[in-house]
């Protein structure tokens, strides 16, 4: 099998505009302080719970847990809508149309709650693609830890996979679950590319069958 495993935002679609309207339209509520994009895109990465605590600390609101509980509830109020300024990354949908061409099975492992997930996958048709998803709330644990990737890789029948993401949090996660990782340098790392472990890199959609397509040429040999 021919697994290929994706990352959802950051990788496949920029979700940060509306991440960012979410989390202001909390704050505002709240009669608390704005926080800027760049804030907002570099909280992305370890589920929305992560994102509302990093607000929350931003505004100088504190970390008590039954107040984050609280927040959180009111940001998913706002968030779980249909995205209306999240998009895809330039090229995703040739690629991913490639790729099933190509006889590769398509799936889907991201620390974004089920429902927005399942919301993002039917409005964009990705629901199609995945044969498996793994959203943040599917199991107990979230990325980086190595069990949602596993996981999906179960779930699949798979003991091998190439897993895609944008982010330290994906590296991380495909490092500790021993599975090759290749890296979008488009989306929400923080780091260089070059401190972020990888098999592959690559700039832009377009690029992504042919990395494919050489990776797994040698068990087809």
């Amino acid at each position: 099998m021919k697994a290929v495993i994706f990352d959802l935002d950051g990788t496949l679609i920029d979700s940060a505009p509306d991440l960012h309207i979410a989390a202001n339209g909390m704050l505002r509520d709240e009669g608390l302080p704005k926080i800027t994009f760049e804030q907002t895109r570099s909280f992305i990465g370890k589920g929305v719970g992560v994102l509302v605590s990093q607000v929350m600390q931003a505004v100088g609101a504190g970390n008590d847990p039954e107040e984050h509980a609280r927040l959180l509830g009111r940001f998913m109020d706002r968030y779980e809508g249909e995205p209306k300024n999240t998009v895809f990354y330039p090229g995703v949908v040739d690629a991913l149309a490639r790729l099933e061409a190509m006889g590769c099975t398509l799936a889907l492992c991201t620390n974004k709650p089920e429902e927005p997930t399942r919301i993002a996958l039917r409005h964009f048709d990705l629901d199609r693609y995945m044969k498996v998803v793994a959203s943040g709330d599917t199991l107990p644990v979230k990325k980086p830890d190595p069990a949602p990737l596993l996981h999906v890789m179960r779930e699949l029948g798979t003991d091998g996979a190439l897993y895609i993401g944008d982010s330290e949090v994906d590296a991380q996660t495909a490092q500790a679950a021993a599975v090759p990782f290749v890296l979008y340098t488009e989306g929400y790392r923080k780091s260089p590319d070059e401190q972020l472990p990888h098999a592959h890199a690559f700039d832009h959609w377009d690029k992504l069958p042919d990395i494919v397509a050489a990776h797994f040429a040698p068990s087809e040999a």
